[in-house]
């Protein structure tokens, strides 16, 4: 599933290439024919991402996309060329389209219903708008291990499997360590550390973990064995040890037994 950068980067991207324009909007598929036909030839307003979760502004008209586990965009120069695959969403402007392929949600909402979904998100840590405080009220009061409440998109919308084991590999936190036994000065880093990395896989269009100095070469020059430091590896960065790997949230995490602590 993509993990916030990606949906940020989307967000940034299609608005330089797509609002203000007034565009063609159809559904090759059929599953969103009507939404489909309420939106074309319509003037797009505007684009904003919460978390996973983007939100398109058709001249007051909303539409949601979430691409869960399975969703993709797919752009295009305009005009496109055909369809490939089920594309639920075709989008085409002047010189640039996109489809959306396999998304959890791609559907029209009331703005009572655009208000409800982003009463449900937690804070997104690339939004200007983010309170960290209301991420700490949440994460201090909770047994729940880190490693699942990184994952909870009500507490901090956007960080995915890969981010959360990495960035508590950074900090040398178990996963599985309740979270309400973090000081307010770990979650200060942990938040930190967050959307630094958000910031570096939004602006580099994908996750990178690796400090440059410790690689020996730039950010964009780096492989994908060379980027991430713990995320399906087998052994430790650090201290060489085996990498763990089980199964938390529903997901795989991983972790470095020998230096990630649980207090």
């Amino acid at each position: 599933m993509p993990e916030g950068h990606t949906i940020h980067r989307v967000a940034e991207d299609q608005t330089r290439d797509f609002v203000g324009q007034t565009l063609q909007v159809s559904s090759p598929q059929g599953r969103f024919k009507s939404g489909a036909t309420t939106l074309n030839g319509r003037q797009l307003i505007g684009i904003d991402a919460h978390g996973k979760h983007l939100l398109y502004d058709w001249d007051g008209k909303m539409l949601h996309i979430h691409l869960g586990l399975y969703g993709k965009f797919r752009p295009h120069k305009s005009p496109p060329p055909e369809p490939r695959g089920q594309v639920r969403l075709r989008v085409i402007g002047e010189t640039t389209a996109f489809d959306v392929n396999g998304p959890t949600a791609c559907e029209l909402l009331s703005r009572a219903k655009v208000k409800a979904l982003r009463s449900r998100l937690g804070v997104d840590p690339l939004r200007h708008d983010a309170d960290p405080d209301k991420a700490w009220e949440r994460i201090s009061r909770s047994r729940s291990p880190i490693g699942t409440l990184l994952m909870n998109q009500t507490v901090i919308a956007g960080v995915g499997n890969v981010y959360r084991s990495e960035v508590l590999h950074l900090l040398n936190i178990h996963p599985e360590r309740k979270g309400h036994t973090l000081a307010r000065d770990d979650f200060d880093t942990m938040w930190t550390l967050i959307v630094d990395l958000l910031k570096i896989g939004k602006r580099y269009n994908r996750i990178i973990i690796a400090d440059p100095q410790d690689i020996g070469k730039p950010r964009i020059r780096m492989n994908g064995s060379e980027r991430l430091l713990v995320y399906k590896k087998e052994f430790c960065s650090r201290c060489g040890g085996p990498i763990q790997t089980w199964k938390l949230a529903a997901r795989n995490v991983f972790a470095c037994p020998m230096c990630q602590h649980t207090e």
